[in-house]
């Protein structure tokens, strides 16, 4: 990350609008749920520390949530207050379908913070779409979860998966951990 670390941190507190992009931290994800993660708790606890950030200052918070059903509900660690959006999506891009890029317009937002579950299906998808879109992205990777995936007879490995996604985000996104991102808001 190099120089541009520094200097996105200082911008942080900047007038360009941030809006928190929580992507699919949902029941499902957990341990019991229909699709295990490793580690979700972690990195929902992380996303949590993001959020009441956000909501602190009073800034821009969206949920997205995948699909409708059992286990759908948002968890615990980051569910939605009254006042913040909540789009539910029923692909893998969260602006595919939801109103999300026309809201983020309506409300000006120039860059985003993303978090969630998994980071490289929902997370990745909604990252560089929203980089395509021209917005300017921060992935906290540590508020971030996936799990195993197989390829033919190959079986990939959570951490794996989750840190080649990161990887491919250098294009599309500055990638931090959400202690970084918290002492930038400082």
């Amino acid at each position: 990350m190099g120089f541009i670390l520094p200097v996105l941190l200082s911008a942080q507190n900047d007038s360009v609008k941030t809006a928190l992009l929580l992507i699919d931290i949902q029941n499902f994800y957990f341990e019991g749920g229909s699709s295990e993660l490793v580690n979700p708790v972690a990195a929902s606890n992380n996303a949590a520390k993001v959020l009441a950030s956000f909501r602190e200052k009073g800034n821009l918070v969206v949920h997205i949530s995948h699909g409708r059903g059992p286990q759908s509900e948002i968890h615990e660690n980051v569910r939605p207050l009254n006042n913040e959006k909540v789009f539910v999506k029923f692909k893998v891009n969260s602006f595919l379908n939801t109103g999300l890029l026309e809201y983020l317009n309506e409300n000006k937002v120039k860059r985003l913070v993303l978090c969630g579950m998994q980071t490289h299906m929902c997370v990745e998808a909604a990252t560089r779409a929203a980089a395509d879109y021209g917005f300017e992205c921060v992935v906290i990777a540590d508020a971030c979860a996936t799990k195993d995936v197989t390829y033919g007879d190959k079986t990939i490995k959570a951490e794996d998966v989750h840190y080649s996604t990161l990887a491919s985000f250098k294009p599309y996104a500055i990638v931090m951990d959400t202690e970084t991102w918290l002492t930038g808001q400082k």
